[in-house]
């Protein structure tokens, strides 16, 4: 929304009305200052001439005083008040008397009263897969975070203004270290929100520690991250595989099925993967006839699906992300393997459904939040994130990574922008209202969630509660 002007009573203000005005427009977006000499206030324009970005702009009147008529621009960077006149600094005395009235009254524009000062500029980073197989919900989770910031900036009640600095870890743990490393030692950061991929989580959690950098987890889901350790730097709003793994086997013996393969990837959250599900689907009384360890990068699945035909289980447990998912669901028709495919919220989002295309019907998965829409504010979220107009899907940890964000702003307009300060906040988070529900945090700075049951139901994520398969109407593949 553009703030709207109003035209000056020069006759009602105690200072010379032949006296030009210097009038000051902040553009929302890049902070910056610009002074116009004249009267009436001239009208706010739409596209900052800076950043060339539309904004909404805050207009006010800084003095009346002729000897100020030369400055033209005024630039306010982001580590202070700073203030230049065609490159050259401006001594402090006369940014006060520009910055104070001294005419004995202050015009604002006309949607109400606009501070003298600009707001500081605070930077959060964002960390996770933006290109690569499991740039999915790395997208969706970048979106969804810029939305928040977005809605954030656009509160005239808000401290500061806050701009986020996107890094793509590609979900890779080496390349995820040299980004945190990026993030962490640029003192300018002030918090995270970070990683979808477990293998990069947990490989990058001692950077954080050792730079004094808290940062927030919106999808990696390996439990040693948070619990593995006792860095009070590293805090998470979604779940853990444990809980998923505990769900998946409770769920799926319940359905009938007790004789299982597990296909799970090499890195740390593949093994996680195995190490859960193993364990809880013993106590729930289902077999694991073979286990196949696999590169996250393999290729060709043709000599374990063989085995796995001939062992003829009820249901193959994938424990990875997105590419194997994929790549495993679409040679088992070429193999003639028809048994039942399931997995953990690796392989819950856009990316598994499109790439596996028709053959992803009836795959279940299992994820540590509900549907958005189950959430008070789901609706407004996705109204909103239509509305900035991004293309992509927010997908299943968007609504994390945007709670995420939000939990972090809301620390840093309590104590401000300073890492020590909002690490000591994000400590003590209990009760506290999210998009995705109440956050708290416990001994570790884990969220406590429980886990819900999905099934894909023509090229989308079902919540299983509302399914065709859980109303009978449509069967899985069980032997």
């Amino acid at each position: 929304m553009i703030a709207k002007t109003t035209s000056l009573d020069l006759s009602q203000m105690s200072c010379d009305p032949v006296t030009p005005l210097p009038i000051a427009t902040g553009c929302f977006f890049c902070v910056r200052i610009r002074l116009v000499e004249g009267n009436p206030l001239p009208k706010a324009a739409a596209i900052c001439l800076d950043c060339r970005r539309s904004s909404p702009v805050h207009l006010l009147v800084l003095r009346c005083a002729r000897p100020f008529a030369k400055i033209r621009t005024v630039s306010l960077v982001r580590d202070g008040y700073s203030y230049s006149e065609r490159g050259r600094a401006l001594p402090m005395k006369l940014i006060n008397k520009l910055l104070l009235l001294t005419c004995g009254a202050l015009v604002a524009a006309a949607t109400g009263t606009v501070p003298v000062l600009a707001k500081e500029t605070v930077k959060l980073a964002f960390i996770g897969p933006l290109s690569g197989g499991n740039s999915a919900p790395g997208i969706g989770g970048r979106n969804s975070t810029q939305l928040a910031l977005q809605l954030r900036n656009a509160d005239p009640s808000a401290k500061y203004i806050f701009e986020l600095v996107t890094l793509d870890d590609e979900c890779k743990p080496n390349i995820g270290i040299q980004v945190a490393t990026k993030a962490a030692s640029d003192r300018s950061i002030i918090a995270g929100v970070t990683h979808y991929c477990s293998a990069v989580g947990i490989a990058t959690a001692d950077t954080y520690a050792r730079f004094g950098l808290p940062v927030v987890v919106w999808g990696a889901i390996l439990p040693e991250i948070t619990y593995g350790n006792d860095y009070h730097e590293i805090h998470r709003v979604n779940g853990t595989m444990i809980n998923e793994g505990k769900l998946a086997a409770e769920f799926l013996t319940k359905q009938g099925f007790l004789k299982y393969v597990v296909v799970h990837d090499t890195t740390d959250y593949g093994k996680g993967q195995n190490k859960y599900f193993s364990e809880y689907l013993k106590l729930a009384g289902g077999e694991i006839v073979a286990t196949f360890p696999v590169s996250p990068d393999q290729q060709d699945f043709t000599a374990e699906l063989t085995k796995i035909k001939e062992l003829k289980p009820d249901l193959i447990m994938v424990g990875g992300l997105t590419p194997l998912g994929v790549r495993l669901r679409a040679q088992m028709d070429r193999v003639g393997v028809t048994a039942q495919l399931a997995g953990v919220s690796g392989i819950m989002n856009a990316g598994f459904l499109e790439g596996a295309g028709a053959a992803a019907e009836g795959t279940i998965s299992f994820h540590n939040g509900a549907p958005i829409t189950k959430y008070e504010q789901g609706q407004a979220f996705l109204d909103a994130y239509a509305k900035a107009g991004f293309r992509e899907d927010p997908d299943a940890y968007g609504p994390f990574a945007y709670s995420a964000a939000t939990l972090i702003m809301d620390a840093i307009e309590k104590v401000g922008p300073d890492r020590a300060k909002v690490k000591d906040l994000l400590n003590t988070t209990k009760a506290y209202k999210s998009l995705v529900g109440e956050i708290n945090f416990d001994d570790h700075r884990q969220n406590i969630l429980r886990a819900n049951v999905y099934v894909a139901q023509d090229g989308k994520w079902v919540y299983w509660p509302d399914s065709e398969y859980a109303a009978s109407k449509r069967k899985l593949r069980l032997n």
